[in-house]
């Protein structure tokens, strides 16, 4: 491999060339744009960079995403290039016409793990055909906390056996694919009421209370998941210092001897403002892997951040702050994981795109007050903004009930109002004699809604709420705002 300059500044002492190799395969690193390979990442996977993440940002359409994995190999052909694929309400490949499929809580609501087999299979083998050979996926956190404001439909549910059957239903699907999965975020991040691409989430729950969410961990390493992603949370019982990401007692005593996990362990980003906020990512980075990590993701599309952790772990190693064989034992990982993943597979065979509908439409659960059928509706869809690293779709209900009843009527609202009387009042206004539809998703989270869910109530007590979250009373229940599950949902309201 050849020696390139950097832009950044020399160090004082250079590295071995097999080390700073080891080093460099121990990061994966985001970049921004669609048409071409940056010529600075084309100089760290020269260098050896283990690994780039996508986001919507690199993806136009199929050719151009296929274009893009390939001139990456060109540069190496051991590159591993991944991207969060887990369905639902995640929609990185949109615009590469990935196959549409629930989230996960809504596949543990059908409760059929060859149906989770099936959607699985179809996103793997949408990877498949895009070159994209890992998968930073599926979710293996347990839903508890009511007010958790990252996990919620992204888990299988709150039942470590039913999240486990799923796992291990999602993981097989993908291997056959020969795509690597990826459990996350160990060990575990649906106690918690912190978001931690915001801050640093806590989880006070004592140890015994801890190991139910170990199970569905336990079960994807028995069914082979070739990779685990570490939570940036806080767990007192474990470690009281340390978010798991940056911890020797969680990410070594607990993952790798008690666990057994031999494969890859992988950090959620680093540039999550529990990690940068406190630690800044350079520091983490190094942190990170003398904790037991074999890669840090840094997915920026900046890569002036990339180079800087790149940077702290090699003045690492050469102070001897970060051991040696540590890295070189993560980079052995990675190798590892590279020569079983890192090729795309030749041809792909086709996948059953009628799994995600199905399963969105075995999901959908009823409440009461439902008139069947409910044709012209107005509805009133309240929901959060997509979040800025998850979801990149924003699709609305309105829109999907109308693709089944071109009658209906409504709007979407996607903050707080300025003046929710005002907006109560031309909303039952405007509504008239229809029946008029309240929609929420997740309104414990978000105090306006449930305000204007109230208000529009008091004004029209006949109106039917629907919940397009996890349930909170409502006549119907989508558990996901996956295109499919809004679309599931409204086939139920308008009897389609």
């Amino acid at each position: 491999m050849s020696e390139v300059t950097s832009s950044t500044p020399a160090r004082p002492a250079a590295l071995p060339v097999d080390l700073d190799e080891a080093a460099h395969r121990c990061l994966v690193a985001g970049f921004d744009g669609t048409a071409g390979v940056p010529d600075e990442l084309k100089r760290l996977v020269d260098r050896g960079l283990g690994g780039v993440i996508l986001f919507t940002r690199n993806v136009r359409d199929a050719e151009q995403v296929r274009r893009l994995t390939d001139e990456l190999r060109a540069v190496r052909p051991d590159l591993l290039v991944g991207i969060d694929n887990e369905g639902g309400g995640i929609g990185h490949l949109v615009g590469a016409g990935a196959p549409e499929t629930p989230g996960s809580f809504a596949l543990g609501v059908a409760d059929d793990p060859a149906l989770t087999a099936r959607c699985a299979d179809a996103l793997a083998g949408h990877l498949a055909s895009l070159g994209i050979t890992v998968s930073y996926a599926p979710v293996a956190d347990l839903q508890h906390h009511p007010r958790n404001p990252i996990v919620r439909t992204r888990s299988f549910g709150a039942t470590p056996a039913l999240a486990a059957r799923h796992l291990r239903a999602w993981i097989a699907a993908t291997e056959q694919r020969g795509i690597a999965s990826c459990a996350k975020h160990f060990p575990g991040h649906g106690g918690t009421e912190t978001d931690s691409h915001l801050g640093m989430a806590v989880d006070p729950r004592s140890y015994d209370e801890l190991r139910a969410d170990l199970e569905p961990f336990r079960a994807a390493v028995a069914a082979g998941v070739p990779m685990i992603m570490s939570a940036h949370v806080v767990f007192p019982a474990l470690d009281p210092e340390r978010p798991a990401t940056l911890s020797r007692r969680i990410l070594g005593d607990l993952l790798r001897h008690e666990l057994d996990f031999d494969g890859v362990l992988v950090s959620d980003a680093l540039e999550m403002k529990a990690i940068a906020d406190r630690y800044g990512e350079a520091a983490g980075a190094r942190i990170a892997l003398a904790a037991g990590a074999d890669q840090v993701i840094v997915a920026v599309p900046d890569l002036e951040t990339t180079l800087a952790c790149r940077d702290a772990v090699l003045d690492a190693l050469g102070s001897g702050v970060l051991p040696e064989e540590r890295v070189r034992e993560a980079a052995g990982r990675v190798r590892r994981l590279a020569g079983r993943y890192a090729a795309p597979a030749g041809a792909v065979h086709a996948w059953d795109a009628n799994a995600g509908p199905e399963a969105a439409r075995r999901a959908v659960r009823r409440g009461g007050g439902v008139p069947e059928p409910l044709r012209g509706a107005h509805l009133v869809d309240l929901f959060p903004p997509p979040h800025p690293a998850l979801n990149w779709g924003g699709e609305d209900l309105l829109t999907a009930l109308r693709d089944v009843d071109p009658y209906a009527t409504g709007t979407a609202v996607t903050g707080e109002p300025e003046d929710p009387d005002a907006l109560a009042d031309g909303i039952v206004r405007e509504a008239g004699g229809a029946p008029l539809v309240v929609a929420t998703c997740d309104a414990v989270l978000h105090p306006w809604q449930e305000r204007l869910r109230a208000g529009l109530l008091n004004r029209r007590p006949d109106a039917v709420r629907i919940d397009t979250g996890l349930p909170e009373g409502g006549a119907l229940c989508s558990y996901g705002r996956g295109r499919v599950n809004l679309r599931a949902v409204a086939e139920v309201l308008a009897g389609a």
